[in-house]
């Protein structure tokens, strides 16, 4: 398999939750917590797909981020999944579900925090990388 996740999210507990989950899987994983480190990061990285935090060091500093990479060649055609509770804090719905809100967002798709970790790898076996349950 082999291939690389980024995770981007000041939740180091849910980071520290996660990220081993994937590890077990056979993901190679990297993980910063403010958006800087993870512009660094997704450079040197070169990451398959990202799972990115909406709000950060600031509120929107994920929708900023996640503009960075889509407009950079490298992050042009990288899938970003915005993971948030956002939603549940503010009321406000996200979604990618029309091309204007992909078209706002940037991201290709939205999950509503928490996410059990076992929900998440169905999630980026079925939806991202496309592959079937081999277990």
């Amino acid at each position: 398999m082999n291939k690389k996740i980024l995770m981007i999210d000041d939740d180091v507990d849910l980071v520290q939750l996660i990220k081993p989950v994937l590890e077990k899987e056979g993901y190679q994983v990297a993980a910063a917590f403010d958006s800087r480190e993870g512009w660094d990061l997704f450079q040197s990285f070169a990451p398959d797909v990202i799972l990115m935090d909406l709000a950060m060091e600031h509120f929107d500093s994920g929708f900023v981020l996640c503009h960075k990479i889509k407009n950079s060649d490298q992050g042009k055609n990288t899938p970003i999944i915005m993971m948030t509770a956002a939603g549940h804090e503010t009321g406000i719905r996200f979604s990618t579900q029309t091309a204007e809100e992909r078209r706002w967002i940037r991201a290709d798709d939205y999950l509503d925090k928490p996410i059990r970790p076992r929900d998440l790898l169905a999630y980026l076996r079925e939806k991202v990388f496309h592959q079937s349950d081999a277990h």
